[in-house]
């Protein structure tokens, strides 16, 4: 044995003596959640919800940043550069994997710490245009071609992709517009600028039971406890416009273990306590607390599912 082989390991060794004391003192500072979307959107009106728990949960503060860009890429990007020592997390959503090139492995670059929420996109629609169901929609469209205006965060969310998902079964030429984040999208919707979205509840939610936004349609299999008499798209006649989003926290690769599972403990606490799984149902989420091995083969599925359907249409996404 060399002298290099003999220091390599005594590292190792001094490492896994090391690793158990450095999650015991985890954290000794404050932590960072990064939003990869802006202020006021669904994903930023959890992922505060979550940082605020977390915040109690370490006894030290935990600090959101929302770093919005390029629909989710540029957050992203930023949490895989980051130190993987437990004080900088990720609050990500499906879709994260579908640019050609992000500047990141969303398998490779990361650590899932656990899942958080299922939040299915929603058709929704300004009071004024006169739709009332998806078969309103198509018979508009299919009338008067490009008229309609659909308002979607940018590419590669989940709710450009479902839009996109419904021209393909439809055949509707509608007109998409894209916006920063669900926020300035249901702003837009509310005030009239934009006819149609596919966006989430929870930043809607409220605009939905003032009579201020039509809810048309929910794009999963069953009906949402928020949003009891809105019928699913299936129910609506559109069994394959299944478009469910999964929010959770991920870590930068090569983080320590012992923090990954510290973290997932208390976020399978938060998301299992009665008030944060009444405040997700109340968005129109399902809570969905889990280990990091059920979230990791969740990014693997759903993400795969969704590249398969930008390359069956064809679609550029950079």
């Amino acid at each position: 044995m060399n002298h290099r082989t003999r220091l390599f390991g005594v590292a190792l060794v001094a490492l896994a003596f090391c690793a158990p004391a450095v999650a015991e003192d985890y954290p000794s500072r404050p932590v960072t959640l990064i939003i990869p979307f802006p202020a006021g959107g669904g994903v930023d009106t959890i992922g505060r919800v979550i940082a605020a728990k977390l915040t109690a949960a370490l006894g030290q503060q935990v600090i959101v940043e929302n770093r919005a860009g390029a629909g989710s890429v540029i957050g992203i990007r930023a949490g895989a550069k980051a130190a993987p020592d437990g004080y900088t997390i990720l609050m990500a959503t499906t879709g994260a994997s579908v640019p050609a090139n992000p500047g990141y492995d969303i398998i490779k670059d990361f650590a899932p710490i656990g899942l958080i929420a299922s939040i299915p996109i929603t058709v929704q629609a300004n009071p004024a245009t006169p739709v009332n169901s998806l078969t309103d929609i198509v018979a508009m469209a299919k009338k008067e071609p490009g008229k309609l205006t659909v308002g979607t965060p940018p590419p590669p969310t989940l709710n450009y992709l479902g839009a996109e998902l419904f021209k393909s079964l439809t055949g509707a030429d509608v007109t998409i517009v894209t916006y920063k984040g669900t926020g300035p999208l249901t702003n837009d919707l509310v005030a009239g600028h934009v006819m149609l979205a596919f966006n989430t509840v929870p930043p809607a939610i409220s605009n939905i039971q003032a009579g201020k936004i039509k809810a048309i349609a929910v794009c999963a299999l069953a009906r949402l406890a928020a949003l009891p008499d809105v019928p699913t798209a299936a129910e609506a006649g559109l069994p394959g416009l299944d478009v469910v989003l999964y929010y959770g926290l991920l870590a930068p690769g090569g983080t320590a273990p012992a923090i990954v599972q510290r973290l997932n403990k208390e976020l399978r606490q938060i998301v299992n306590s009665d008030d944060v799984k009444m405040r997700l149902i109340s968005d129109g989420g399902g809570p969905m607390p889990s280990t990091p091995q059920e979230y990791a083969a969740n990014i693997e599925r759903e993400e795969g599912k969704w590249r398969a359907l930008v390359n069956k249409l064809g679609l550029k996404i950079d």
